[in-house]
């Protein structure tokens, strides 16, 4: 193990904002696993603060409904209920069937061309296994779609969305792999430089569908040590943008266990819900 180089750390990496983003990035990009114990002192020795900018950062990630702040037990990277699974995807088929629909009646049309590029960015970080960034990319995707459409509460609200549907992939789906498919993208994105509504709206649900039906058990991990989850994070907070984090991450590394096994008395398991789904909408 080795301790992160504090001199490295710009001063702005000291703020709670900064401190928030780093760890919002690790959570995102499947460095920290839903359940992960977030450790106050550890923390402090990792950024070099003291507990005041960690607990601000904290609460900021607990208000975005990625960490679990418990009294007398500390703070843990969130662990979605299938619950929230079914009520996140329930909510983003709402917002991004808005969002095709508003795109195909004009709205950023001509900046089409640029989600074409990240998709492009997105086939060749899964075909050179950087699966930090294409994790990342699949999600912009997404949030990229709604910019166009110039609501800026609808991308709040869908940037939220996006955030919470990755950290459910880390704790459902396999490692290694994105639930979203650069295909997929493809489609959709054809459908609407067509200016084809209703396909572009088939295609968008179809593939939220399907993103929610990948979502597989897989086993605990190890605890998370924090001094190697942010030390290998190199280039301090120079490749972050807007609420993806920092790219070129080693590939699909992800630490921490869940603080339980999941909860099967009173809900489905993923794969009785995946049989249930088979069917398309």
């Amino acid at each position: 193990m080795s301790d992160i180089d504090t001199e490295s750390v710009s001063a702005n990496s000291s703020k709670p904002e900064a401190i928030a983003e780093r760890i919002r990035a690790a959570i995102l990009e499947h460095r920290l696993a839903p359940g992960a114990k977030l450790t106050e002192a550890q923390l402090c020795e990792v950024f070099a603060v003291k507990r005041g900018p960690i607990r601000q950062a904290l609460a900021q990630l607990a208000t975005d409904r990625l960490v679990d702040l418990e009294p007398n037990r500390g703070a843990f990277v969130a662990s979605p209920s299938l619950q929230e699974v079914h009520e996140v995807f329930e909510m983003r088929r709402i917002i991004e069937l808005a969002v095709v629909e508003k795109i195909c009646n004009g709205h950023g049309m001509r900046r089409l061309k640029s989600i074409g590029g990240m998709i492009g960015r997105e086939r060749k970080a899964f075909e050179t296994r950087d699966f930090s960034s294409w994790i990342r990319l699949s999600g912009e995707f997404h949030t990229e779609l709604a910019q166009l459409t110039g609501n800026t509460v609808l991308c709040d609200c869908l940037n939220g969305l996006v955030a919470r549907s990755t950290l459910i992939s880390a704790l459902y789906e396999s490692l290694g792999r994105s639930p979203c498919s650069f295909e997929d993208h493809e489609a959709i994105l054809a459908a609407l430089d067509a200016g084809d509504a209703k396909e572009a709206a088939a295609l968008m649900s179809r593939h939220l569908q399907s993103v929610e039906l990948k979502m597989l058990e897989r086993p605990a991990r190890g605890a998370a040590d924090l001094h190697e989850v942010f030390g290998a994070l190199s280039g301090g907070m120079s490749g972050m943008s807007g609420m993806s984090g920092i790219s070129g991450a080693s590939s699909g590394a992800m630490s921490g266990a869940p603080r339980g096994a999941a909860k099967t008395s009173r809900e489905e398991s993923p794969k009785a819900l995946s049989k249930r789904k088979s069917a398309p909408s």
